[in-house]
């Protein structure tokens, strides 16, 4: 099987079900920025492969059911009107990613200040993939109606994971943060 279709040369692809939209079509901005944000989030988890440090294991679990949740999430986003979704989100995704969050945040200090993006290779990778999830999360508020009230409130959530599982991995490489200090 060839990688190449040659079905998107004039700047049309399908959805979900064949529906044939522009590449700048809401939906498939949505659904790309969904997998620009899971390709960020490979690329810390690759970051880290040569890490070692205690919970790595278990973290590394977690990014992977993230990452294939991220696919679900896709796959919502590319769903055209009317159709029936084949992966659906569920709020036991949501309520895994908050237990996480919580787990993770109590691993690390609390904060005082605003922390300025950055530290491990991993933990900054980490950093834009949360920017990215937030912009998944616009692109996917532009479709309006049609986005499932479940997919923002995972995209919100992940946002936030991501934020704490940088800090963590951060910490765990002995990478201190940078606070955010006033120009005065």
């Amino acid at each position: 099987m060839k990688i190449y279709t040659k079905t998107g040369d004039k700047g049309m692809t399908s959805l979900v079900y064949g529906t044939r939209v522009a590449k700048n079509d809401v939906l498939v901005e949505a659904y790309g920025t969904c997998d620009e944000a899971n390709s960020m989030i490979g690329l810390a988890v690759g970051q880290m492969a040569v890490e070692f440090f205690d919970g790595k294991e278990e973290l590394d679990g977690v990014f992977h059911e993230i990452q294939t949740t991220l696919f679900h999430v896709g796959a919502e986003l590319a769903t055209p009107h009317g159709k029936e979704v084949k992966w659906k989100l569920t709020e036991q995704d949501v309520e895994k990613l908050e237990r996480w969050i919580d787990l993770y945040d109590e691993k690390v200090p609390p904060l005082n200040n605003f922390i300025l993006p950055g530290g491990h290779p991993a933990g900054a990778a980490l950093h834009v993939a949360r920017t990215v999830v937030r912009r998944t999360e616009r692109a996917a508020i532009s479709i309006g109606e049609d986005v499932s009230p479940l997919v923002l409130v995972y995209l919100n959530r992940l946002s936030d994971f991501l934020f704490v599982a940088a800090r963590f991995i951060n910490l765990k490489l002995g990478k201190k943060e940078q606070e955010l200090h006033s120009q005065s």
